[in-house]
């Protein structure tokens, strides 16, 4: 623990009273050196987290001191295809995080919080639900009557599993824990498979299915990609989390 004066915003800039923080796995891979990235030290850490803005740097205009937001995980990566160097913009590594009190970031760097949300909901959001919502809604086209097949209970997939069932598609997840796959179930899970039990949940998948799903939310990389695409349709598509490869948020998407 490090005790600093409180950071006066620059032109553009945002002075954030931190709320809240969320944990992301990408955070103990930061904090014990295997990201790919150059982390210069004193460092704060932690990717995700909301507060109050509390002062403004000249030239802001998109918000005000009172103003509830969340950080932008890529600063300055705010739409479209990722540019060469977006990955050197991330918060908590190689930038400074949110586990602070105060934190300054730009304006493009934030986003508003929706009133309905709690600072802690929304500490949540940037990393996982971004890329569950990018991987499944933006990319992959999910649509009502879909079957999306989710690896694992992480983040990433919790959230995978929320937005397709607000896009009216059903459901199977796959734990190695029943707990964990009971718990899925009260929250909608269509089917669910312990891969403990059933290393060869791509063809448990397929006689769910009678033939395959149409979409694979993949977190594993290279040790499930074959499963992955295994377990799908003809003309089903896989997304894939490239932590795994590139240790990034960021995701792809494939079709058979």
């Amino acid at each position: 623990m490090t005790e600093l004066d409180i950071p006066t915003p620059g032109p553009r800039e945002v002075l954030i009273r931190m709320r809240a923080a969320s944990l992301n796995y990408r955070d103990l891979v930061v904090l014990s050196g295997l990201m790919p990235i150059e982390v210069k030290f004193p460092f704060i850490p932690l990717s995700d987290g909301a507060g109050e803005i509390v002062a403004v740097g000249q030239g802001v205009t998109r918000f005000r001191v009172g103003h509830r937001v969340a950080g932008n995980f890529q600063q300055r990566f705010i739409g479209g295809n990722p540019r060469l160097g977006v990955l050197e913009e991330s918060l908590g590594g190689p930038l400074n995080g949110v586990a602070a009190e105060y934190v300054v970031l730009h304006e493009d760097g934030v986003v508003p919080i929706p009133d309905h949300l709690t600072f802690e909901e929304a500490s949540t959001l940037p990393i996982a639900a971004l890329t569950a919502w990018s991987m499944l809604i933006e990319y992959g086209g999910l649509q009502a009557g879909d079957t999306v097949l989710l690896q694992g209970t992480g983040g990433v997939s919790i959230f995978g599993l929320q937005f397709s069932l607000m896009a009216g598609a059903r459901v199977i997840i796959t734990s190695s824990s029943n707990d964990k796959l009971e718990r899925a179930k009260d929250l909608g899970a269509w089917q669910t498979i312990n891969y403990s039990e059933f290393p060869d949940w791509d063809k448990a998948a397929l006689e769910l299915t009678g033939g395959g799903v149409d979409h694979v939310l993949d977190v594993g990389g290279a040790a499930t990609m074959g499963n992955s695409i295994n377990a799908l349709r003809t003309g089903g598509t896989v997304s894939m989390q490239l932590f795994a490869a590139v240790k990034s948020a960021t995701g792809i998407t494939l079709k058979r």
